[in-house]
């Protein structure tokens, strides 16, 4: 598993979100959406909780994900306000391999792979880049 932490890419605000993408997860997509649909819209300490106590073998790399997005922001961002504003899961490559049947033959096994990318939104955090102007 690769994990990557971007800052600044576009349609993120630097100043009231953070990001976090896991690349090549050895899992299919389907199996992590399960999981992402769950907690996508909740605030972050639900998620924590949520992921920790959920069965299911793609809690894991999604809790290092949340764990990672809000590392990204930790001097900006206050916890207590901090909610899942985007999760998304798309595929990845497969890996394939034949396995060695009977009379020579080879049966193909495909083991997939996602790209997971979770996004966190402070919700008292102000856009330093905002001006506003007033009409006196």
């Amino acid at each position: 598993m690769i994990i990557t932490k971007k800052k600044n890419k576009r349609g993120v605000n630097p100043y009231t979100e953070a990001c976090a993408i896991g690349q090549y997860i050895s899992m299919s997509a389907h199996k992590a959406r399960r999981v992402i649909d769950q907690i996508r819209g909740r605030s972050y300490a639900e998620t924590l909780l949520i992921l920790e106590l959920m069965p299911y073998r793609a809690c894991y790399p999604i809790l290092k994900l949340v764990y990672s997005a809000a590392a990204n922001g930790n001097e900006r961002f206050n916890k207590a306000s901090v909610i899942i504003n985007k999760a998304q899961v798309t595929e990845g490559t497969a890996g394939k391999k034949l396995k060695p049947r009977a009379k020579g033959r080879g049966y193909p096994i495909k083991k997939p792979t996602c790209h997971i990318r979770i996004v966190l939104k402070d919700l008292e955090a102000k856009d330093e880049n905002f001006i506003s102007y007033s009409l006196i």
